[in-house]
């Protein structure tokens, strides 16, 4: 059986916190609160600081071309003093 311990302590800060995120708001509210949390994870698990990864794309992304949004993904984006 396939071990899945990187999966498991990727969700336990999102589990742990579910109480407290259940007043989101709304449900477009916990929609984001997802959204956000993906990235902040995928940045992690492609060896980014989510902090730095996040500040990067946020001061990017008004003026990046819409059809080349991927280029900001975690795993296309290098963050040279923030790479592991």
């Amino acid at each position: 059986m396939p071990d899945n311990n990187a999966a498991e302590r990727a969700i336990r800060p999102i589990a742990l916190g579910r109480k407290n995120w259940l007043f989101a708001g709304s449900d477009k509210g916990g929609e984001r609160a997802a959204a956000i949390l993906s990235l902040i994870e995928t940045a992690k698990l492609n060896g980014l600081d989510p902090e730095a990864y996040l500040r990067d794309v946020l001061t990017r992304i008004a003026d990046h071309p819409i059809n080349r949004i991927d280029e900001l993904l975690p795993w296309n984006l290098e963050i040279p003093s923030e790479r592991a």
